[in-house]
């Protein structure tokens, strides 16, 4: 890893030469200079993590630094020091912008903790705004994903959204249906209209058609007054109807009609009424099964499957993973004065664990993670149990698999057949590499992770 930038501003030669061979001592990359005016263009170009200023300096002091150099497009962190009669000018600094100050006669124990706070600040504060930029470029109405399958998702919304006719989504529980409907309804020209969204599932049978068609004063036992129903209420807008496999076959022909001829009739009512809106469907179920078994429409289906598109489920969208955590992990600690971060193996978890509940099961288990995380750092142990135990499931079918490609001790010395697990995990990535001749794209597929964390693993192992 490269070492951090550090930049020291001091006009005392013997400070500064003390400065320089301890920063130096403690592995960062040190330059100085003696006043501002030198220093200025150097710090512009040499991009460093960290400036240490003395506050009085020959010619300008260290204050006139500060604006220049949180100015800059990634704007280091700024340590001034200051003898003790400025304290006031450096609280006037810290306001100004400056991170910290410390007066002399210096510490060198409580400056190197205090350098190393602020530059462990700084790489959190820039990988958050890198994560933040990333995510909001990635970003689709609402729903964030950079995969392959997301890119051609977004792309195929953006082709139905102008068709203003019915459209079939499909996809697993949790993979985001109805943010994919907000999405084509945002897209098409309806989007100043309504927006409905019904769950077919949670509405008694005996209920569904009054409240989707409205009924006329009278209908039936107490109904004293007439109502509109959803597909009125939505008028030139756009109704989703989720679950659309549980709606009993009656309604489905009447459902029909509304597609086919664009009238309703209303509960109790002998006249034909014209609706504008436009609907949309979801299920996770089969609905060609449903229909080889008599539980769905035929016409109806062929008619909803015209424009169709399909939810890509979380295990298919590897790639968006960490993208879908952090940002998730943004909004749940918003109100937070310091985000955690997630550390590795809790990152290696949330990738090797399938997420059968898709988006919406990775959401709960990051909401999980930050309620029983006390400190700046989710760790493994904050996931969700089966989630941990995944991983550990999963480390165990690769140590078989090892045992059985002859990679461990021979079957008459059981006992030294048991090896960490984490020692298990990088035999196997090595001989699935020697298996694809050290080509990592292939490993990593066959692994079950992306590139970045193979990379990892073989940087921890040495290789």
């Amino acid at each position: 890893m490269a070492r951090e930038r550090i930049f020291i501003v001091e006009d005392d030669p013997g400070l500064a030469e003390l400065l320089v061979e301890e920063l130096d001592a403690e592995g960062y990359h040190v330059r100085h200079q003696d006043s501002a005016e030198a220093a200025w263009p150097e710090i512009e170009a040499w991009q460093p993590e960290l400036v240490i200023s003395d506050l009085r300096l020959p010619g300008a002091n260290g204050m006139s630094l500060i604006p220049k150099i949180k100015g800059l497009p990634v704007a280091p962190a700024m340590l001034l020091i200051t003898a003790f009669g400025t304290v006031n000018q450096a609280v006037a600094a810290l306001k100004e912008g400056a991170d910290d100050f410390l007066t002399k006669p210096l510490d060198m124990e409580h400056l190197l903790l205090t350098v190393a706070k602020l530059l462990n600040h700084r790489r959190l504060t820039t990988m958050v705004a890198t994560m933040r930029a990333e995510t909001s470029a990635n970003t689709f109405h609402g729903m964030f994903g950079k995969s392959r399958a997301m890119r051609g998702l977004y792309q195929q919304i953006e082709q139905v959204a102008g068709a203003d006719t019915a459209v079939l989504i499909l996809g697993e529980s949790g993979t985001g249906k109805e943010l994919v409907a907000r999405a084509i309804h945002a897209e098409s020209q309806r989007a100043e209209a309504p927006f409905l969204a019904v769950n077919c599932a949670g509405i008694p049978a005996e209920l569904m058609e009054s409240e989707f068609f409205g009924h006329a004063a009278g209908a039936f036992t107490g109904a004293q007054k007439a109502r509109a129903g959803l597909l009125k209420e939505a008028e030139g807008g756009t109704l989703l109807l989720d679950e659309i496999g549980e709606m009993p076959l009656k309604l489905q022909a009447k459902l029909l009609r509304v597609l086919q001829e664009g009238t309703m009739r209303p509960v109790g009512s002998d006249k034909e009424t014209s609706v504008n809106v436009r609907l949309l469907a979801a299920t996770h179920r089969d609905l060609e099964a449903k229909v080889q078994a008599g539980e769905f429409r035929e016409d109806l289906f062929y008619r909803l499957e015209t424009l169709a598109l399909q939810v890509p489920a979380l295990r298919e969208r590897a790639d968006d993973r960490e993208l879908l955590a952090q940002q998730f992990l943004a909004d749940l600690t918003a109100d937070k004065e310091q985000q955690p971060i997630f550390s590795a193996a809790a990152m290696d978890c949330l990738y090797q664990y399938p997420f059968p509940g898709n988006v919406r099961e990775l959401h709960n288990a990051i909401e999980r993670a930050v309620t029983f995380c006390n400190g700046n750092t989710i760790e493994k142990e904050h996931l969700p149990e089966r989630i941990q135990q995944y991983q550990n499931d999963a480390l165990h079918e690769l140590s078989a698999d090892a045992n059985s490609n002859g990679l461990s001790a021979s079957q008459e010395e059981p006992a030294k057949a048991l090896r960490p697990l984490s020692e298990v995990q990088q035999e196997y990535v090595r001989y699935v590499l020697r298996e694809t001749s050290g080509n990592k794209r292939k490993a990593a597929e066959i692994l079950g992770v992306t590139r970045r964390t193979l990379y990892r693993w073989l940087a921890e192992d040495g290789s």
